[in-house]
């Protein structure tokens, strides 16, 4: 019997492996997510409102775009709600990419922008963020664009890098490129507060992506949204499943924006560890780069996973990026609490 062959596009890309297991009972300082729990309110809502009977019926998603649309006040024709972030970008993908056309990413960057864009067979190009501060690569990008660009997908603010853009430069991104779907990837909003929410009126190429994993806390039930004019979230739902996001998630939501000053309290909590990070590195003279999400990438040499492993071992975990930043750590900033645990284990190994 002849051997079933996956198509091209999959067999050329490497494996995303994500280090998710074990973490249970750890300092969480390597995914960038909430490290104290999501609102309160959030768990009150749900057991209030999870019966049997809502388990065997599939979701309905009319009450959580309400809430959506009121919380981002953007209007419910302008958005559809997603499974995570990841699924924003692969519908914005299978809506506008197809096999062999250019995609632009800035790199190093959110891992998921190369994988979609692969498994849809598009023809990958990178832009690294500049070498010296890791700064956005404005100039580079433009003079990147091409006219058979097809889609160009930016974290902003950038992960790993922390650092971000304004909003004066991506518009210039989004008339030179009139004919490429335009992705922001806003996930760190709430730790930045710059956002292109407000132009989507004016670029009819503008996409803008929102999660509930970070800042939020609720990483685990997978939620975002992705957001744009009416006439392509038309089209972006005609390439989406139906039923991608769970009961469970469309319940929360309800809860989750209707506490916003436990996200606000969060965010400047996150905020002031963030300077924390800064002051304990520079008290050690461990070399670092500024963040305008909540987290910090810092140098470790060539140390980086010893250093990663070895926090490990004292219950905190990091996220080495050493193979896409030769000798960089990714740590997120929490609480106070957490980074001073922070420090008094890398200072045992240091």
């Amino acid at each position: 019997m002849a051997e079933l062959s996956p198509r091209s596009a999959v067999q050329r890309m490497a494996p995303y492996s994500p280090p998710t297991s074990g973490r249970g009972g750890k300092l969480r300082l390597d995914f960038n997510e909430n490290t104290v729990g999501c609102s309160p309110r959030v768990i009150a809502y749900l057991k209030e409102r999870l019966t049997e009977e809502q388990f065997t019926v599939y979701p309905e998603y009319e009450a959580a775009r309400e809430a959506v649309s009121s919380f981002l006040k953007v209007p419910e024709d302008q958005f559809t709600l997603t499974n995570g972030t990841d699924e924003a970008i692969q519908v914005l993908i299978n809506t506008y990419v197809d096999d062999g056309q250019d995609v632009l990413i800035p790199h190093p960057s959110y891992a998921m922008y190369r994988f979609y864009a692969e498994v849809a067979g598009a023809s990958v190009r990178e832009v690294r963020y500049r070498e010296a501060d890791l700064a956005f690569p404005s100039d580079e990008l433009l003079a990147a664009i091409r006219p058979d660009t097809r889609a160009i997908l930016i974290s902003n603010p950038n992960n790993p890098t922390g650092t971000g853009t304004t909003v004066d430069v991506l518009r210039v991104v989004l008339e030179r490129a009139p004919h490429a779907a335009v992705l922001v990837d806003e996930a760190y909003f709430e730790f930045c507060g710059v956002t292109m929410l407000g132009w989507i009126e004016r670029y009819p190429n503008l996409f803008v992506s929102r999660t509930f994993s970070k800042a939020f806390g609720m990483a685990a039930l997978r939620l975002g949204c992705l957001i744009s004019q009416a006439g392509n979230v038309t089209f972006l739902k005609k390439a989406q499943s139906p039923y991608s996001v769970n009961m469970l998630a469309a319940i929360a939501v309800r809860a989750a924006v209707a506490d916003t000053g436990y996200v606000e309290r969060y965010a400047q909590e996150a905020l002031a560890s963030r300077d924390l990070l800064y002051a304990g590195f520079e008290s050690m003279g461990i070399r670092y780069y500024r963040s305008e999400a909540n987290f910090v990438l810092f140098h470790a040499g060539a140390r980086s996973i010893a250093v990663r492993d070895q926090l490990r071992e004292r219950g905190v975990l990091v996220r080495d990026r050493g193979y896409e930043l030769p000798g960089c750590i990714r740590v997120t900033a929490g609480t106070a609490g957490q980074v001073e645990r922070f420090f008094a284990a890398l200072k045992e190994i240091w």
